[in-house]
């Protein structure tokens, strides 16, 4: 039998291309695509999205951690695959990691070593980490000495089969198919989905021909954007319970939601006299 990986490279080359984007009106009924399949390879709001493709540029990446953290939120990831097809996926979640004084990150102290050395780089540096020695996160460096933006989730836009087909290859055993909101709620779960590994650690996200990143159309106003605790990091005294979270209110695609916070923010809204 052909090991795993091979496998998958035989199928992912198998797989139709799909970068072409079909006609804008072809969006109308969003239930079926051109071709009759009732199950569309790309979101319907990606028509939109893909002719406000120019990218992201460095002096974007150059602000500090937490207003980085906030400003992904609705800009799209963006992973062309060896074989040319791209997958789009629009940045729902992140996580601000201050630095230094910050308990939770890998560089607090200001220590630096081989493996966080890309928090010290250049705002857009990509840092790419593994968890568990199975499992990979993706990071973009800011301002700040070791500052650094978790990516948590992702709105899959283009590309859904080929996603589906590099969360499935790292599942064990047989499994169902992963419904849309599941290919990228997830630090680790984005990574297999886009094929970001540690070969992607301390890549220039504004010079690097295999992954950038475009401007979203509908960016989220401040009442759009939950600001909530982070997830996973343990008992870092004051530093768990830091609100150092983003993601887009009423997304369905973000990994945890927290219903309290929300709950908190409703109420506090002005009710309209209409």
């Amino acid at each position: 039998t052909m090991p795993r990986k091979r496998k998958l490279l035989a199928q992912l080359s198998a797989l139709q291309s799909n970068s072409s984007i079909p006609p804008s009106n072809a969006w109308k009924n969003p239930t079926t695509t051109p071709d009759g399949n009732s199950s569309p390879k790309s979101s319907k709001y990606f028509a939109a999205e893909k002719k406000q493709s120019s990218q992201l540029e460095a002096d974007f990446f150059n602000q500090p951690c937490i207003s980085l953290a906030k400003s992904f939120l609705g800009q799209i990831l963006v992973r062309k695959l060896p074989d040319g097809r791209e997958l789009w996926g629009r940045i729902v979640e992140t996580e601000a990691y201050l630095g230094g004084e910050d308990e939770a990150s890998h560089s607090k102290g200001g220590k630096q070593t081989q493996r966080n050395a890309a928090m010290f780089m250049k705002p857009g540096t990509l840092y790419v980490y593994q968890i568990y020695g199975i499992y990979f996160c993706v990071n973009v460096s800011s301002q700040g000495e070791g500052a650094a933006v978790l990516l948590r989730s992702l709105e899959p836009l283009q590309g859904l089969d080929v996603m589906r087909e590099l969360r499935s290859a790292s599942r064990k055993g047989p499994t169902k198919p992963l419904k849309d909101w599941q290919l990228c709620n997830g630090p680790s779960k984005l990574c297999q989905a886009f094929g970001i590994d540690k070969a992607f650690d301390q890549r220039d996200l504004t010079r690097d021909a295999a992954i950038w990143m475009v401007p979203g159309q509908e960016l989220p106003g401040e009442q759009d954007v939950v600001a909530t605790t982070r997830i996973g990091i343990g008992n870092r005294g004051e530093w768990s319970q830091k609100p150092l979270r983003f993601y887009l209110r009423g997304n369905k695609f973000v990994s945890v939601v927290d219903k309290k916070m929300e709950r908190e923010m409703a109420a506090m809204e002005p009710i309209s006299c209409s």
